[in-house]
């Protein structure tokens, strides 16, 4: 397990090179699903195109899709299925169950993410030593990454996620969390916006500043008490970051 001893020293403002970091990832993420959406973005930030799909990319988005029409006509929730893929290979399954299980978070994405997990990680890792491959096994940062930290937990980098509908918000930021390396997928934001479930307006107000969103936010609320944890973070030698 890495080990770092570096004491925790509050700044008035976040590093700026962690500020990069983030708002690179939460900008990647709206203008590549915003860009298939039709919304205006910034061209050299918008998605790749994608190449013509190979036979088994054609197999994956089919999964993906028959776990949606599944959680529909089962009654699980939204039409929406999601499969990740490792080394040409299904690793992990997932289908919007919203109303299965009333949790406003159990979308494909997530849900796909946590039996890929589940499937690659043992059962315990608390108080191991993150042996070599499970997710939490580190890694170096890629080069050019503006990324703060060195080294980071694997997590699922080297997998692909194939997605029957563009993701909401929260599911791209579980993806950038999970590290996965590509995303594909079907209908755009206008296709889902098209059925009543309408994310995009989600990545517009993501733009705003935390007080002009639409939901009030108080920011720096007890700035004083919640930076305490940090402290703790930062205070762990044997933290290990992912």
């Amino acid at each position: 397990m890495n080990r770092v001893s570096h004491r925790f020293t509050c700044e008035a403002l976040p590093s700026p090179d962690r500020r990069a970091f983030f708002t690179y990832t939460a900008t990647a993420a709206a203008a590549g699903v915003a860009a298939a959406a039709g919304m205006p973005v910034d061209p050299v930030r918008a998605a790749t195109a994608t190449p013509a799909p190979t036979a088994d990319q054609r197999k994956f988005m089919a999964e993906a899709t028959r776990l949606a029409i599944e959680s529909v006509e089962k009654g699980w929730g939204g039409p929406f299925g999601a499969v990740i893929v490792n080394d040409g290979e299904i690793i992990g399954r997932g289908q919007n169950r919203v109303l299965l299980t009333g949790c406003p978070v159990h979308h494909a994405e997530v849900t796909a993410i946590m039996d890929a997990s589940a499937k690659l990680n043992p059962k315990g890792l608390l108080g191991t030593d993150y042996s070599s491959g499970t997710m939490l096994e580190m890694i170096p940062r890629e080069p050019g990454s503006p990324d703060p930290v060195p080294m980071r937990a694997r997590m699922l980098k080297g997998c692909d996620i194939y997605i029957n509908g563009a993701p909401c918000p929260m599911c791209m930021g579980a993806i950038y969390w999970s590290r996965i390396d590509r995303v594909f997928f079907g209908n755009s934001l206008k296709d889902t916006s098209a059925i009543g479930f309408d994310d995009a307006f989600q990545y517009e107000d993501f733009k705003k500043p935390w007080g002009e969103r639409r939901i009030p936010v108080a920011e720096n609320f007890e700035r004083d008490t919640t930076l305490k944890s940090f402290k703790a973070w930062m205070d762990k030698e044997d933290r290990h970051p992912y």
